[in-house]
């Protein structure tokens, strides 16, 4: 009998994914706000490097709900 999948295992790839495509896009979004006023770069560059941690955390509380041995 096959043992499933532990949540970690499938957390791990997701998130490194998942955080690869958010810097691109931050990086991308980035240029677009370079060109601005300095408070509104502040305000996005502010922006940018909290709000990964939301869904990272979810993830991480999601993987640690798996089943316990």
């Amino acid at each position: 009998m096959s043992r499933p999948m532990s949540r970690a295992a499938i957390a791990v790839p997701v998130g490194i994914v998942g955080f690869v495509l958010y810097v691109a896009l931050a990086v991308v979004l980035a240029d677009r706000v370079l060109g601005m006023h300095w408070t509104v770069q502040a305000l996005y560059f502010l922006a940018a490097g909290v709000l990964w941690a939301w869904p990272a955390h979810h993830l991480m509380l999601w993987a640690g709900r798996g089943r316990r041995r």
